[in-house]
């Protein structure tokens, strides 16, 4: 079955410009994470609340491929995981877990993203967790908070534990499961997400070569990179500088992610 037979008939129809806004920058947030080989076939997940009182979210249906998302075929759901619209696909019941528990805790999580790459993984797998030997990772390095693994999250009790262990931080690495990052914006979600990964990335590279001829940054300097990357930062670079960049790599290449 296609992508395109799966979007209910005039689904834009009944929805707000704000709601299909969050649905495209979401849509789009997917396709940014196939391209950059973040993906993990369907099997994990990408999530946005819908502005509005109702505290519904966006999230994937568990039957796409991350590059066949668009802007139509992300299913609105509430708190308890049931589908506001009568539309085709299902939910990943772990993806409700995780998001939903975020969403419901925290205000400034307007967008969740939640990633299992090769790199996020083998840094969850380390006891030290994620280490601040390079400037990326002294950018990702003070906004990550830890969560031990539980399992596959199916169990609605973990959500306040994940919320506990997260409490105010921008990222969360899921030991020896992946990565996690929040945003008040997809923009903003997406580029933590962009920095901590590069950042696991370079230390799995780093470490490969031995822990021996490592050169520690010096004092303070970790500290300094902190206040030069606050969250204010963060969300001026990607809502007014990378995000719309990425979107017109994305519109170059197939934009029918709008659709």
């Amino acid at each position: 079955m296609t992508t395109a037979s799966k979007v209910a008939p005039g689904l834009r129809d009944g929805i707000s410009p704000e709601e299909w806004a969050a649905r495209v920058d979401l849509a789009a947030a997917y396709r940014l994470v196939a391209l950059y080989g973040w993906d993990d076939l369907i099997f994990t997940h990408l999530s946005a609340r819908v502005p509005g009182p109702e505290h519904h979210f966006l999230i994937n249906d568990y039957q796409n491929m991350f590059e066949e998302m668009t802007a139509s075929n992300l299913i609105k759901i509430d708190l308890d995981g049931n589908k506001v619209d009568d539309v085709p696909g299902m939910v990943n019941s772990a993806g409700f877990i995780i998001h939903s528990a975020l969403h419901m805790a925290r205000e400034d999580a307007n967008a969740v993203i939640h990633l299992h790459t090769p790199h996020g993984q083998a840094v969850s797998a380390m006891k030290e967790g994620l280490t601040p030997h390079t400037q990326t990772a002294m950018i990702a390095h003070h906004g990550v908070a830890y969560h031990d693994h539980e399992g596959i999250a199916t169990e609605l009790g973990e959500r306040e534990r994940i919320v506990a262990d997260m409490s105010d931080k921008g990222a969360l690495i899921l030991r020896n499961h992946g990565t996690l990052t929040v945003g008040n914006t997809v923009a903003e979600a997406f580029l933590r997400m962009y920095f901590l990964e590069r950042a696991c990335q370079a230390q799995v590279l780093m470490l490969a070569a031995g822990r021996d001829g490592l050169n520690e940054p010096p004092e303070g300097v970790p500290d300094i990179v902190k206040g030069q990357t606050q969250a204010p930062v963060m969300r001026m670079a990607a809502d007014y500088l990378a995000w719309p960049a990425l979107l017109r790599k994305l519109d170059r290449i197939d934009p029918s992610y709008r659709n």
